[in-house]
């Protein structure tokens, strides 16, 4: 498909986004970045104030766009899933669960396969198990972090 210089370029219903989560940190990792950036001053006051503020304040920049740009992206559209910088052709795709709890800790841990593709953030609790049933991938499935499990889910089932 082709479109005109100027013409935005029109979304097919294969493009469409059925879901879509970023896996923000949570407020404590913003405010330990908070506190860290802080702690800078410390460093810096024997030399002076001065330079402790504004190392505090160039240490903060660094740690929140690196928080920022390091924050995933999950969507969903009626072809692909798409997790981080991972994409998948949903063809590929097999049965999907979801765990949460003590079940979510023992797939992230215990019963976890060396071979998954991970996409997990510890301020999030909740992860979906997604099959993978390419042939020619070594992957058996991939784990993922999410704060709506039970969306995402029934994004991938429907």
């Amino acid at each position: 498909m082709s479109s005109a210089p100027g013409e935005a370029p029109q979304n097919t219903p294969d493009q469409a986004v059925l879901y879509e989560e970023r896996l923000w940190p949570s407020f404590w990792v913003w405010l330990i970045a908070a506190g860290f950036s802080s702690a800078v001053i410390v460093m810096f006051a024997p030399i002076s104030m001065a330079v402790g503020y504004g190392a505090a304040a160039v240490v903060a920049v660094i740690v929140f766009t690196l928080l920022v740009l390091s924050t995933p992206r999950i969507a969903v559209t009626a072809t692909t899933l798409t997790v981080g910088r991972a994409t998948i052709e949903r063809t590929y795709l097999g049965s999907v669960e979801w765990f949460a709890g003590e079940d979510a800790t023992h797939q992230r841990g215990p019963g976890l396969n060396g071979l998954a593709y991970l996409c997990i953030r510890g301020w999030i609790s909740p992860v979906v198990r997604v099959e993978v049933t390419d042939p020619e991938d070594r992957t058996p499935y991939w784990l993922v972090s999410s704060r709506h499990p039970e969306r995402l889910a029934a994004a991938l089932a429907a």
